[in-house]
């Protein structure tokens, strides 16, 4: 296990496509793509003239992109939607009930696509005619401020239940994953047996703490970012991991997906070089902060940075144990 490389979380990045047949879709699934042809459109298709494109780069789900014939020389825009099929076993990393009503929470709220049908396993989306960002766009300047602002909005939005914090619960839950899928040879490779000890000092240390908690993304990597090139508009998608978290944690988080590029031949592999520089993190807190209409102290700015920068050990914990269990659950 130890010698295999994790996969890319990469969720929404469909650098590569691939033509798939109609039959790949759930029978349940077809039905609602049936209606959705009357709904959305007022006319009724022949299923199997649909065109089915998986879209590559997705681990946790299969994702297909449906188009159906005809709309694009109607003069009235490409008539596509996404499909979804929901992975097997992620039940580990997240509860897929709970993403479920994230995700349609979302919707309601006017956030990343609108839900168009449920099946059994899976949902059917709408097709975000967006621009899915690159590594390279994350340290854009422009970029970086619509994307702290975005991500402002998205911590303050008002979503159902306890806003308690998940990430200790999370990460002690996933080292328990971790250990028991690990031989004993492996445990004592990626020590293990310290790990508890290192997040209940972290935890005490952190929890002690002045600080914000919203309902935060955890996974703010290039891929779950797209942007409307007309309007420059961001949207955040893929709420798997999504829940209330401290607001310095999925800042910490997205610094740390600024040295990961998805598409190399080594995704596994972060280049630290490409972390944030003082400069970088200080922008990016400035437009976050002040995206509420009020410009921040210098004494706020510093607080903030200072809790990211010890968030970013919480971050690297989360993903580390996530490779492990990934690794494990492949093999």
């Amino acid at each position: 296990m130890a010698a295999a490389d994790p996969p890319p979380r990469g969720e929404a990045a469909p650098a590569l496509k691939r033509s798939a047949s109609i039959d790949r879709i759930p029978a349940d699934a077809r039905r609602i793509l049936h209606r959705l042809a009357g709904d959305l459109w007022g006319g009724d298709v022949d299923p199997g003239a649909l065109a089915v494109s998986q879209l590559r780069g997705a681990m946790t789900n299969e994702v297909f992109r449906i188009t159906w014939p005809g709309g694009e020389a109607e003069g009235n825009g490409p008539r596509k939607v996404l499909v979804r099929i929901y992975g097997r076993g992620v039940e580990v990393f997240f509860d897929r009930a709970d993403e479920v009503r994230t995700f349609e929470c979302m919707s309601r709220h006017g956030q990343g696509p609108r839900l168009l049908g449920r099946f059994a396993n899976g949902r059917v989306e709408e097709f975000i005619n967006a621009r899915t960002l690159s590594a390279a766009d994350l340290r854009d300047p422009e970029m970086s401020a619509l994307i702290a602002r975005k991500l402002r909005e998205f911590h303050d939005l008002d979503m159902p239940g306890p806003r308690d914090v998940s990430l200790w619960q999370r990460l002690k839950r996933w080292l328990g994953e971790a250990r028991d899928r690990c031989s004993e040879e492996e445990s004592n490779q990626f020590q293990l047996n310290k790990l508890g000890d290192e997040i209940s000092v972290l935890e005490k240390t952190l929890s002690g703490l002045q600080q914000s908690v919203g309902f935060c993304h955890n996974d703010l990597q290039y891929g779950n970012i797209m942007i409307y090139e007309e309007t420059r508009q961001v949207t955040l998608i893929d709420y798997e991991y999504a829940s209330f978290n401290p607001v310095a944690f999925d800042i910490a988080n997205h610094f740390c997906e600024m040295a990961a590029d998805y598409h190399t031949s080594t995704p596994h592999v972060l280049d630290f070089t490409k972390y944030p520089d003082t400069g970088e993190q200080r922008r990016f807190v400035e437009a976050y902060l002040s995206s509420a209409g009020k410009k921040p102290t210098d004494g706020e700015v510093e607080e903030l940075l200072g809790l990211i920068a010890k968030y970013t050990l919480a971050s690297h914990l989360f993903w580390g144990l996530w490779g492990i269990i990934s690794v494990s659950h492949r093999h």
